[in-house]
């Protein structure tokens, strides 16, 4: 029953890869269903050396490199994920500040550790918001797909973009635990003001490491991601102030804290390491 339920999965993960291509609209898969050029691409693939093709298109070539990327990621995501993480300041998840965890979860993606990847309810209800100002004013993406659009691909909110960012969170969700995901976002995802991971923002905002936040420090780095640029402390502290009031409403609002502790700590004092 395991194994079947596996194969669908993973025929469902084809069928997603492959519409993404379809809905491209450009000459990829139109050339790999050129008799004239089969073969040599074929033979490019395989050797791993698309820039040598001499037969083709600059342009060809150019969708060529883009495909084999996007074979390359979703056969070998593991490979291509580590290829894109920075070693040097990675946190394990144990060393991240559990309040931390929690405010981002909140915040970002309530339901994480129940969809596979996608959550339709979310992206039901960033519909309706958006809808209704006649704009992208809310996105329905969870932790999982933001992880994927940070690593490898463009913030561009075509069709395209957005079917191979849903068919690598689902790939993601089968390859990785909910614990390593977390783990992943948190050192990739951008805090504003030139720090990137929660190292380098836990350092730089509050001089501690990740696992000495408080909670007051911890809920407003979680919400930061949103739009670091603006609710950054060194940009706008008071842009920041009522950005962490929300995290802490939400942490409220699904369990984590209670509503006593969450207005209690909208009024503790925040010290920046500048």
């Amino acid at each position: 029953m395991q194994r079947f339920r596996f194969g669908r999965f993973f025929l469902y993960l084809l069928i997603l890869f492959f519409l993404c291509f379809w809905f491209s609209g450009g000459n990829t898969i139109l050339n790999f269903f050129d008799p004239a050029l089969k073969t040599t691409i074929k033979q490019a693939l395989d050797a791993n050396q698309i820039s040598s093709l001499t037969n083709v298109t600059n342009e060809t070539k150019n969708d060529l490199t883009s495909t084999y990327d996007r074979i390359y990621r979703l056969i070998a995501l593991k490979s291509a994920v580590d290829s894109k993480i920075a070693k040097q300041n990675y946190v394990k998840l144990e060393n991240i500040s559990l309040s931390l965890q929690q405010a981002i979860i909140a915040t970002e993606d309530n339901r994480f550790y129940t969809h596979p990847g996608f959550d339709v309810e979310g992206i039901m209800r960033a519909s309706l918001v958006n809808l209704q100002y006649g704009e992208v004013t809310e996105g329905g993406s969870t932790i999982t797909q933001q992880l994927v659009k940070n690593l490898f691909l463009s913030q561009d909110r075509s069709l395209n973009r957005k079917m191979e960012e849903f068919a690598l969170a689902v790939d993601m969700e089968m390859r990785y635990s909910k614990e390593e995901i977390l783990e992943l976002y948190l050192n990739t995802i951008y805090f504003g003001s030139g720090f990137y991971g929660i190292s380098e923002a836990s350092m730089g905002y509050f001089a501690k490491m990740p696992n000495e936040l408080t909670l007051a420090e911890a809920a407003m780095l979680a919400g930061l991601p949103n739009a670091p640029s603006v609710y950054s402390p060194y940009v706008d502290f008071n842009a920041a102030k009522k950005r962490q009031s929300v995290v802490l409403s939400r942490m409220a609002d699904t369990g984590y804290i209670t509503s006593t502790i969450a207005n209690e700590t909208k009024s503790v004092p925040i010290y920046l390491a500048e």
